[in-house]
């Protein structure tokens, strides 16, 4: 939009604000009648007011289409905001972008009585403002998807971390129960969690238990590997455990040597174990008399 067009909408906007306003919540309502958004109307009024406001700034002078310019700042700080916050709310793109899109009908017939019969001028101004607004909604949509991406990543940063959980089970012994794949990212999550354990607690004995690890591969044999390196570096020692036949012929087969690494059937035989290293043992004991 040129110099001349941006000044005429911002003339648009300062003489009809009322009425933009008040056909722009129109046009938005079946939207938050059909759904409980959680946005009561003084709220949507009061987005929408700021919107026009800030709208108007950046389009007063200079080039409107310029979105790298400070003037615009405002106009992106508010929709990245609303965006950010109905993302959370669970909108979707397309009913975050009617923010914007929805303002198109009303502000077009504003146009439309101000050009009056000039027909060309009806038409130059029609066309920049819906460029203008279309750029403004597709800006929603991308604020949008990046928040839900942010939210997922976190999201799954929170399963990593609760899916890797350190038990201690005696004084000096903790068990880390392994449930699912094993890559990259979770390995970062289980060294860090198993090593802030160890010097936590004081730990020399670690059990990595894998029975709940569906496959064993040679990616899956390094991350494990390097766990027990880095508890070992630790001052600790690991024990794995849940070595089932299957995965056995899997380690024999693909040529993996887990030398120096005591391996244990089940995580019981591998308690065993831990509590003969730390000097302790498990008796039974008679039970109670008959009467």
């Amino acid at each position: 939009m040129s110099m001349t067009g941006s000044s005429r909408l911002a003339d648009v906007l300062a003489g009809h604000e009322s009425e933009l306003l008040a056909e722009w919540l129109g046009e938005q309502a079946p939207l938050y009648r059909d759904r409980n958004t959680g946005i009561k109307e003084q709220e949507l009024r009061s987005q929408g007011g700021e919107f026009l406001s800030l709208l108007r700034d950046a389009v007063q002078d200079g080039r409107s289409d310029d979105f790298r310019s400070p003037r615009w700042d405002g106009v992106k700080g508010l929709l990245g905001e609303l965006s950010r916050s109905r993302s959370l709310l669970g909108f979707t793109p397309s009913q975050t972008a009617s923010f914007v899109f929805s303002l198109k009908k009303p502000l077009f017939a504003a146009i439309r009585r101000e050009a009056g019969d000039d027909a060309r001028t009806l038409a130059d101004e029609t066309w920049a403002v819906n460029e203008l607004l279309d750029r403004l909604g597709l800006y929603t949509t991308e604020v949008h998807q990046k928040a839900r991406e942010e939210v997922i990543a976190r999201q799954q940063q929170e399963m990593l971390e609760l899916s890797t959980p350190v038990v201690k089970l005696w004084d000096g012994i903790l068990a880390l129960p392994m449930i699912g794949t094993l890559d990259s990212a979770r390995t970062q999550v289980v060294m860090e969690t198993l090593l802030q354990k160890i010097v936590e607690t004081g730990s020399g004995i670690a059990i990595i238990d894998i029975t709940g690890v569906p496959t064993v591969d040679t990616l899956t044999a390094q991350h494990l590997l390097k766990t027990v390196t880095a508890a070992r570096l630790m001052g600790a020692e690991c024990i794995i455990s849940g070595i089932r036949p299957q995965i056995a012929q899997t380690i024999v087969h693909l040529g993996i040597s887990l030398s120096g690494i005591t391996t244990k059937a089940s995580l019981a035989d591998a308690f065993a174990v831990a509590l003969e290293r730390t000097g302790r043992c498990v008796r039974a004991v008679a039970g109670p008399r008959a009467s």
